[in-house]
């Protein structure tokens, strides 16, 4: 699995998946308390000292010490030692970010990579981002996934404010497919639900699970509203981390 780009999204935690046993918080000097970082910009990198690792496989919060404060971010899972360095590349900031495993709100969450990679600027000549390309497939009416909390796509997108921050469980055929974009595998789904002319018949999945173009596939994962990933991406309903549970 690739894991080149970190996700200002992105990374949102798979639902439901074990959490491990995190290292102790370091303890910080009260004479020299760690205080809340200046903001970082977008597309920026973060260098500094590891305070405190939670991890929830297959990501990894970290408490980093920098130079300007102490901040919250979350990369790919890897192995960390607390008080070790770390550089945390293109940083995308997310505010009030609400982890549904952790039943945790961040006031301010800094997704990124562990690896350098170049991202157009507003004005850069940088090739853009590629997101998931249409592809002609046609998809009728499926049977559905079955649960409490299981929903057609048209279901999502009626329901979606009272949904918006939940686990949801769909079934769909991917009709659009694109790996290792911002860390992530991104899915467009269809299960014949919806209209196709106000777009309420397509939901967008991110996943570090694999698929492919024609597969047919159940998926959890935590729905979100209005998610901005930058480079002029926008997503009004995008079901985010989720993984796969049927085919």
């Amino acid at each position: 699995m690739r894991s080149t780009v970190g996700l200002g999204l992105v990374v949102l935690f798979t639902v439901g998946c074990a959490e491990r046993t995190t290292d102790a918080p370091v303890p910080v000097d009260s004479a020299s308390p760690s205080t809340a970082a200046t903001p970082v910009a977008r597309g920026s990198t973060i260098s500094g000292t590891v305070l405190e690792q939670i991890p929830v496989s297959p990501y990894v919060y970290l408490r980093v010490e920098t130079a300007n404060g102490a901040l919250w971010t979350a990369v790919t899972e890897a192995p960390f030692i607390v008080g070790s360095p770390v550089t945390i590349y293109n940083a995308l900031p997310m505010e009030q970010f609400e982890s549904a495993t952790l039943k945790r709100t961040f006031d301010r969450l800094y997704f990124g990579s562990l690896e350098p990679v170049s991202l157009p600027e507003h004005g850069a000549s940088a090739a853009p981002i590629t997101m998931p390309q249409s592809v002609d497939v046609q998809v009728g009416p499926i049977e559905p996934a079955t649960g409490n909390n299981a929903r057609t796509i048209n279901a999502l997108w009626l329901q979606m404010d009272k949904l918006v921050g939940t686990s949801v469980t769909v079934r769909g055929v991917v009709v659009k497919y694109n790996d290792g974009v911002l860390g992530k595998n991104w899915i467009h789904l269809q299960d014949g639900s919806g209209d196709q002319t106000i777009g309420t018949h397509d939901i967008t999945v991110t996943s570090l699970d694999l698929a492919a173009i024609g597969d047919t596939v159940t998926v959890t994962g935590v729905l979100r509203t209005k998610v901005d990933v930058g480079a002029g991406y926008t997503y009004p309903l995008l079901l985010e981390d989720a993984r796969m549970v049927g085919r």
